[in-house]
């Protein structure tokens, strides 16, 4: 049997530990592969829009390779780690310190070309899956057909061929063999019992809720001041709850005996203490990890929410007209002839209503604020079947927009109700309520008064006219078309909301598509770290368990023990990047003055989702393995 043999066997036995290392690596090029095809697809030839994707899909890219080879260094070092047994067996077969990294190398450059050619064939398996779903989340006018990705292959190929030789090289040379004995011995040698500082443990919880605390509790523009002092201390924080808080805890947990002496309990907790303290890091780069995935993703998805329902609740009326200040009656009225036009074109029914916007000196601290006709508001509510305002002789009614999330601000209708209009007779008219309403397209509060008393305000300081037009049974796609030729025809001048929704989502669908795509990539590299890990120690748990059966371990006392442990260290990365992720949405809420609470459920659910199906796989494995040793 040659070397090169040898190494080759040498990963099959070992199929265990790399087949995590090997999927993972294979789901990376995958990903890489699929930004590649877009990338080098011919509909993406032209076009602004079409650059900026690229753009973005090779930011991404550049993303993706970057962690890559972090992964990839990071995956290496626990394989070496859980070998130390096999390295001092070869050392003492005679194998010299330059024939294991030689082995080290083969072995990381053989899995490495596995997982290439898996992740690009994968790529083509699901090309076009993920080609019909791209062409409806970016929203883009090209049909992304399925062709032979010959660039992508060779780019694909060439540049992580090139990450794992230079890994495999950077690994292989630092790589250093300790002494024999300490090599056989291995995990045999006593690691002593775990210790925390009650100081530092104190510290961890007084970091973590003071950053809670403050992401909470700060809002506007203060979230921003604050973001970078409470990443700081959260990061910390969860650091010292690993390695320090954690491990006290469970300390305590073993000295409560009422707690520890019931049933398999002592099971659970006679080595925690230990498994905690040794994967302290791996947990902190997994929550970590997961924590940028979830904030990400969570981030992108509410910013693309806000824009769309602010959009769409700042007017009720499928197209709305607004001209320049200086446009002549004359040039007005052939626009609004021209939206009829459109309208007609596309054979779209709609009802219109024109008003004229009067602007208003009320005082010093109120100007140039729109004062409206009863009976001009009333027209407008009647297309869209909103409730009328009929206030009396002398009474004013003041209207916020509904939903003005980005900028909205209770004291202007505060200093509003408070200040009484003069008009020319001498009476004062009263502010008397405030509502809240989108019925008219006006995004600034506005006064209601009596059609009686409209005539006696004075003359106005301004005048402008609106026109809406509300269509009848017409297809989105329809209204969509007709924005567009209205932004070609009349820019800045009249709108459809339908249309302005439909750019916001063709802008951020690629942003979303992309930052999805990362934030997949990390979560799967965070549960394959916590695989590694887990299944570094498996050798050790099996003659656990194995002696402990000797003693009268029954199967079903083994499964119960067995799944809590792993529950426990599975999920308490991912719980604390769960609760990190909550608070940095909330943070983000109120930065907007909006509730994300649908949007974070979704993202921090659907991710919860896949870490629990990720775990009832791992688990069947672990267990198996473990009841097989006992059998």
């Amino acid at each position: 049997m040659t070397f090169r043999q040898f190494a080759f066997n040498n990963v099959l036995r070992n199929k265990r530990l790399y087949i995590a290392y090997f999927l993972s690596s294979m789901f990376t090029v995958m990903v890489f592969f699929t930004f590649a095809i877009f990338a080098f697809h011919p509909a993406f030839s032209g076009g602004d829009i079409n650059r900026n994707i690229i753009f973005g899909m090779a930011v991404a890219g550049g993303i993706i390779y970057v962690f890559s080879f972090f992964f990839v260094l990071y995956s290496m070092s626990s394989f070496l780690q859980s070998r130390k047994k096999e390295f001092g067996l070869l050392i003492m077969m005679g194998a010299s310190d330059r024939q294991i990294r030689l082995m080290v190398f083969l072995e990381n450059i053989l899995i490495g070309f596995c997982a290439t050619v898996g992740g690009i064939l994968g790529g083509l398996i699901f090309a076009k899956f993920i080609l019909l779903i791209a062409e409806n989340v970016l929203i883009i006018e090209e049909s992304l057909h399925f062709y032979f990705p010959a660039m992508a292959i060779a780019v694909t190929f060439g540049s992580f061929l090139v990450l794992f030789f230079l890994i495999s090289i950077f690994v292989s040379f630092i790589l250093r063999t300790n002494k024999l004995t300490d090599l056989i011995k291995g995990d045999k040698k006593s690691k002593g019992e775990p210790k925390a500082s009650v100081f530092l443990s104190i510290i961890a919880a007084i970091l973590l809720i003071a950053g809670y605390v403050t992401a909470v509790l700060v809002k506007g523009i203060f979230v921003v001041y604050a973001m970078i002092p409470v990443i700081l201390v959260v990061v910390i924080g969860t650091y010292l709850l690993f390695t320090q808080l954690s491990v006290f805890i469970i300390r305590l947990l073993k000295k409560n005996k009422s707690i520890f002496w019931k049933k398999t309990n002592m099971l659970l907790f006679s080595d925690l203490s230990f498994r905690m303290k040794d994967n302290a890091r791996t947990f902190f780069l997994v929550a970590i990890i997961s924590t940028v995935a979830f904030s990400a993703i969570g981030s992108l998805y509410g910013f693309q929410s806000i824009l769309t329902k602010d959009v769409k609740n700042s007017t009720l009326y499928d197209v709305t007209y607004s001209p320049w200040g200086d446009d002549t009656k004359e040039v007005i009225q052939q626009d609004i002839q021209k939206i009829n036009a459109i309208l007609e074109e596309d054979n779209i029914e709609a009802v219109s209503e024109t008003m004229d916007e009067e602007i208003f000196n009320i005082s010093e601290q109120i100007s140039s604020v729109q004062i409206v006709k009863a009976s001009d508001y009333n027209r407008f509510a009647a297309l869209t079947g909103k409730e009328e305002l009929h206030p009396a002789e002398m009474e004013a009614i003041v209207v916020g927009q509904s939903e003005a999330i980005l900028t909205e601000d209770t004291k202007v209708d505060e200093m509003m109700m408070k200040e009484e209009i003069q008009i020319q007779d001498g009476r004062e008219i009263i502010p008397s309520s405030i509502i809240q309403s989108a019925v008219l397209d006006i995004y600034n509060p506005y006064y209601v008064v009596n059609d009686s008393i409209y005539g006696q305000l004075g003359e106005p300081v301004r005048s402008d006219v609106s026109a809406v037009w509300a269509a009848k049974d017409a297809q989105e796609e329809q209204i969509i078309e007709v924005g567009r030729k209205l932004n070609e025809q009349l820019e800045h001048k009249a709108y459809s909301i339908d249309y302005s929704i439909y750019e916001i989502n063709k802008t951020f669908g690629p942003i979303l598509f992309i930052g999805l795509f990362i934030g997949i990539v990390f979560f799967v590299s965070a549960g394959s770290f916590l695989y590694f890990r887990l299944f570094t120690d498996l050798d050790e748990e099996k003659r656990k368990f194995k002696a402990i059966a000797k003693i009268g371990l029954t199967q079903k006392e083994l499964k119960k023990v067995v799944n809590r442990q792993v529950a426990l260290l599975f999920f308490s990365p991912i719980v604390v990047a769960l609760v990190h992720g909550a608070v940095a949405l909330t943070a983000l809420s109120h930065l907007f003055n909006y509730n994300l609470t649908t949007e974070s459920a979704l993202v921090l659910g659907s991710f919860t989702v896949i870490q629990v199906i990720y775990f009832l796989i791992v688990r069947f494995i672990y267990v198996r393995q473990v009841r097989r040793t006992i059998l």
